[in-house]
């Protein structure tokens, strides 16, 4: 008996040929197009050709004689990839800027940005499974447990042109953050090197056989409102791209990690009072405007991400303000 199927939302914009061989990944073509001249594959009740663009709602009449075809299970991949379509509707729901050059998704905390050994889902992998006909390619990162802003291009002219400007540093970040501390001054610039989570001075003071090449960590802060001396509502414009910039830079530099941060923070406890309010194990870390010139049209696009579900009742509670 044929199988009725309906096109879901991420399927949405799919060619009837490659859903089927997605699906049914052993069926050759010959037979994909013998079957739609036999009326046996149709769409929506019609007759189908196999160049038909699906849409989500449609109907996709599957004839019984390709379930021999279909993608058997496999042992987890290398990358550990493994998302559904449910996940990836996920993922479809944070975009908030889409065209044929780019897309610019709303991360949410706890998604990795690329793939790896052990990392089940991505953005980079989901991403291209959303857009199927475009070439993927991350031209910038987020730390897993950061929120907010992440361009993605979709051509291999749009990442190199994205590349250039993250590189050269004319695409222009800015992350707020909640800190554990007060933070004094209330304003300026951390400048200094990093090597794995340590920060040095000058690069003459990395020595001891690290085997590091020291990285330069520039960041501008400004504290935009306080707690009790006990939390910071901080803006970050980070002038280079270090790993961890901002986390380590909070922790070591302002000795206020940022709040939900283990890896930097973990031996700086709230008082009993804020970890009640707090009680969440995200970062309150948010990528929260991105300023850069479009890879197509070169006019300049500035895009912000809303705050985080988590972080909403506490800034509304402490009275913080978005700048």
């Amino acid at each position: 008996m044929a199988e009725m199927v309906e096109i879901s939302q991420v399927e949405d914009g799919t060619r009837l040929l490659r859903w089927f061989l997605r699906r049914y990944p052993s069926m050759p073509q010959r037979e994909f197009y013998r079957l739609c001249r036999g009326g046996q594959i149709r769409v929506n009740s019609s007759r189908a050709r196999g160049q038909e663009i699906l849409h989500a709602g449609d109907v996709v009449r599957v004839p019984p004689t390709v379930a021999s075809y279909a993608a058997k299970p496999t042992k987890k991949t290398e990358t550990g990839a493994n998302f559904s379509l449910s996940d990836l509707e996920k993922l479809r729901q944070c975009i908030i800027h889409d065209d044929t050059d780019i897309v610019v998704f709303n991360k949410p905390a706890g998604l990795a940005v690329q793939g790896g050994t052990g990392i089940r889902k991505s953005v980079d992998k989901m991403a291209a499974a959303l857009f199927p006909y475009d070439k993927i390619s991350l031209v910038h990162r987020l730390d897993r447990e950061t929120s907010g802003i992440l361009v993605v291009a979709k051509n291999q002219r749009a990442a190199q042109v994205l590349a250039d400007e993250f590189q050269n540093k004319s695409a222009h970040k800015e992350y707020l953050a909640l800190l554990n501390g007060d933070v004094r001054p209330a304003r300026g610039v951390i400048d200094n090197y990093m090597v794995k989570g340590q920060v040095f001075d000058t690069p003459a003071r990395l020595n001891g056989g690290t085997g590091q090449r020291p990285q330069r960590a520039i960041t501008e802060y400004q504290v935009l409102s306080q707690a009790g001396g006990h939390l910071s509502w901080v803006l970050f414009s980070p002038k280079t791209g270090r790993t961890h910039q901002l986390r380590v830079h909070s922790a070591v530099c302002l000795n206020a990690p940022i709040v939900g941060d283990m890896l930097y923070g973990a031996d700086k406890q709230l008082d009993a009072p804020l970890r009640s309010m707090l009680s969440t194990n995200n970062l309150f870390l948010l990528a929260y405007k991105l300023t850069f010139q479009h890879p197509g049209t070169g006019k300049t696009m500035t895009l912000r991400a809303p705050i985080p579900d988590f972080m909403q009742p506490v800034i509304k509670f402490l009275e913080f303000k978005l700048p």
